[in-house]
This record gives structure tokens, C-alpha cells and sequence, in this order.
């Protein structure tokens, strides 16, 4: 992607003048971001979507009692009636389960992908929506059909309404106000209160249309949250030192464990008290831990790659073809629920890391970025690649594109 050239989806804007003026600072109105667009999976579609397992979806309806709210899977026989106002049905993650959606994604990647999360779609009736309310993520909200009203405000007041089962704001104080209809765009920073309300209105062909908006939404971990992930990594590639593993990703030399020895320790007459001397074990412990660039960068993409619990895979239909990739013949393409990425001396895929160096590397990098190979890149691979390329295939991770060969001509 070339991220100066102007886009109509960010306004005119280049992905590096939109990171510039508007990532994390302020919101941004698109109208017709994406002209013409149609929603990718129909009503039915997406209803069949929520009530397969393995897929996140949630049922919210509001009533005059208050809010309920229902886990997913949702089935289509579960769902109150079309003509029943104000429920709203959202479902995660549909850019791993539909091309059009992953495709979709792909054009919000002038984002680093450690931060891009996935693609959420919300089906509400006129007057449904999930109250107003503030993410901790940036989000894209792009109407596919019907119509939206949103209210959004720099909220101050961020206290929440008790007894309900979603973090609804209690005050609510809207600045500014804007109704969204096939096409248009909203981004809004993180922390920034919205409330997005279906409106009835009636379609193209003469017919009510359905309220669906598409929620680009992008990963923000915590401080606290990723310490604790790279501590307990880091415990985790000692442990394999003290085995003596010998993995991709980079370990030191086997050693025994250092454990905690206290020879001048006196008798005590206060045996609950923590002694100071393992408190600086312990602190050293960490300092120890964290010493070690590589290992750390290690962790850190272990973890941005790590799948979610509801993710799985597929066995590959077809079995892995290397003479094919080194005749060039077809091409190599991602699956759509793997997350790929790499830094300087690794690669990363699917929680799992591996040394990288040289023009395996190049290579590697290339494939995370572009998520696909043609059949003449392909033909750069060496054989440590390609070996990786086949059991990543086997785990069905990558798929395997062939072009059927051609039959020599009749004589």
C-alpha cells in the first residue's frame, strides 16, 4: 500500500495524513468512503453466521424494564421478530469466517496488524442499538445499508450505568450528531463516547432496508496486561534453557537453574516475615528476565500473534505440493484466521516463533505483508523456507493455490 496516496475511504486523505491528524487525536466523518457499497453477507447470512459455534455473537435488546443481553450462538429461531424494535444482534469476527469481509480488513492495513483486531457487523431494528458508551480501541464504523443516527462527545463524565449488562455511560453528553447511510464512514479515537441508534428507512428497491453497520476495531493491550504475558514468557524460555530445548526462537546456552540460597539466614523468631534477601532474589529474578533483547521481542510477538480461543483450523484438503512451488506453479495465500508478523530477527505465526535471516527472511517478510506469494516469488524460496512453508500448510495455516499443468500438444 502506498500510504501517500490520497484514499476516498479516509476523505481524500493518505493513510499518512489521516495517522497524522486524526489516529488517537480526533474523529473523522467519511461520506461515501466506500461508494456503492453493499453489505457482503445478506440478512440471512449473517443470522445462520451467529448461530454457528466457534463464531462470538451477542443478542441485546432493549426493553422498557431495561437491557438484556444473550451469548451467542444465536439461533435464527432465537431472535425476536423483524417488526420488534430496538434489538440488535453483533457478530465478531466475520472477517475470519467470510472473504469478503477479510478483504475487506485488508484495506484498513496502513495500521500495523499488531493492532488491527477484526471486522464486528451489528444488525439492529429501527431503534436498536447497544446505549451510548466508550471503547478503550480506535474503531472505523462504516453504514453497509440502511440508515444510523450517531451521537458522539469527548466525555468527561465516564461513570456507568449499575445493573445492566453492558458498560452504558450514565451521563451521556453528545457535542456532535450524525446519521450515516450506505457508504459513510465514522473513526473515532479511543475513549470517545458514541451512541449509534437504528433509524427505519426504506431501500432502493421500495422495501424497509436493514440497519447494518461494520465496526473496523483494533487491539489496544494494557500496561499491565502485557507485563504480566511477558514475564510469564520469559519465565517460560528459562524453563527451556534450564531443559536445554533447542527451539527456533533464540534460547541461551543450557544451564541448571539458580535457586534461592540463603546460608547466612539466622534463626527467627518471627517466621512469618518475609525475609528482604528473596525479596532481592526476586526483583533480580525480573532484571534477569528482561536482560535479554531478543528473548523479549520474542514474547512480544508470540503473543501479538496468538490466536483466540475460538479459532481453529481446518485440515487441508489437498496435501502440500513442493515440486509445484518449485516449478512455480500456483501461489501461496494466508488463511484468513492466521496473524502473521516479524521483526527484525523473527518471524511470527499463530503464537509460534521462528529464526529468520538472510533472503529467508526477506521472503518471510514479504509473505506477512502481502499475506499471499505468486508462483515467481515463490521460486526465491530456499529449502528451510519452502520445509516451513509445508508444515504450515499441513496445519492449515497457508493454502496452497495450484495451476493446472498443461497437457503437452497432440502430435
Amino acid at each position: 500500500m502506498d500510504v501517500n496516496q490520497p484514499l476516498d475511504l479516509l476523505a481524500g486523505l493518505s493513510p499518512a495524513q489521516f495517522m497524522r491528524r486524526h489516529w488517537q487525536k480526533k474523529p473523522l466523518l467519511v461520506r461515501q468512503a466506500i461508494p456503492g457499497f453493499r453489505p457482503l453477507l445478506s440478512r440471512p447470512e449473517l443470522f445462520k453466521l451467529a448461530a454457528r459455534d466457534h463464531v462470538e455473537s451477542r443478542l441485546i435488546v432493549q426493553q422498557s424494564k431495561g437491557w438484556r443481553m444473550k451469548q451467542g450462538p444465536v439461533a435464527p429461531r432465537s431472535l425476536p421478530p423483524l417488526g420488534q424494535n430496538a434489538w440488535t444482534l453483533l457478530v465478531q469476527g466475520v472477517d475470519m469466517h467470510d472473504p469478503g469481509a477479510h478483504a475487506l480488513l485488508q484495506k484498513f492495513r496502513f495500521v500495523p496488524d499488531a493492532r488491527l483486531d477484526d471486522l464486528m457487523i451489528s444488525f439492529a431494528t429501527a431503534g436498536g442499538g447497544v446505549g451510548p458508551h466508550f471503547d478503550s480501541y480506535d474503531v472505523f464504523l462504516l453504514q453497509a445499508s440502511g440508515r444510523r443516527r450517531w451521537k458522539i462527545g469527548l466525555q468527561k463524565d465516564l461513570s456507568l450505568q449499575q445493573g445492566v449488562p453492558l458498560k452504558i455511560l450514565q451521563n451521556f453528553e453528545p457535542d456532535e450528531e450524525f446519521v450515516l447511510e450506505a457508504g459513510d464512514m465514522l473513526y473515532l479515537p479511543p475513549r470517545y463516547a458514541h451512541d449509534g441508534v437504528a433509524e427505519a428507512c426504506t431501500g432502493p428497491d421500495g422495501k424497509a432496508a436493514d440497519c447494518m453497520t461494520y465496526s473496523i476495531g483494533f487491539r489496544a493491550p494494557g500496561q499491565t496486561e502485557l507485563a504480566a504475558e511477558m514475564l510469564h514468557r520469559l519465565a517460560e524460555f528459562g524453563e527451556d534453557e534450564a531443559e536445554g530445548s533447542s527451539g527456533e526462537a533464540p534460547r541461551r546456552a543450557a544451564r541448571p537453574p539458580r535457586l534461592y540460597r540463603d546460608p547466612a539466614q539466622p534463626a527467627t523468631p518471627a517466621p512469618a516475615a518475609l525475609p528482604a534477601a528473596l525479596l532481592a532474589f526476586a526483583e533480580q529474578a525480573v532484571r534477569e528476565a528482561l536482560k535479554d533483547p531478543l528473548a523479549l521481542a520474542c514474547a512480544l510477538g508470540e503473543y501479538m500473534t496468538e490466536l483466540k480461543s475460538s479459532v481453529w483450523f481446518d485440515e487441508p484438503l489437498q496435501a502440500w505440493d513442493a515440486e509445484a512451488v518449485k516449478a512455480g506453479r500456483g501461489s501461496v495465500r494466508l488463511d484468513a484466521r492466521t496473524r502473521m508478523m516479524y521483526d527484525t530477527e523473527h518471524v511470527f505465526i499463530n503464537g509460534e516463533s521462528y529464526r529468520a535471516r538472510g533472503a529467508d527472511a526477506t521472503f518471510m517478510r514479504q509473505l506477512a505483508d502481502q499475506r499471499s506469494l505468486s508462483g515467481r516469488e515463490l521460486r526465491k524460496a530456499g529449502a528451510s523456507a519452502m520445509a516451513l512453508l509445508g508444515d504450515w500448510h499441513d496445519a492449515g495455516w497457508l493454502l496452497q493455490d495450484l495451476q493446472a499443468q498443461r497437457e503437452p500438444p497432440q502430435r
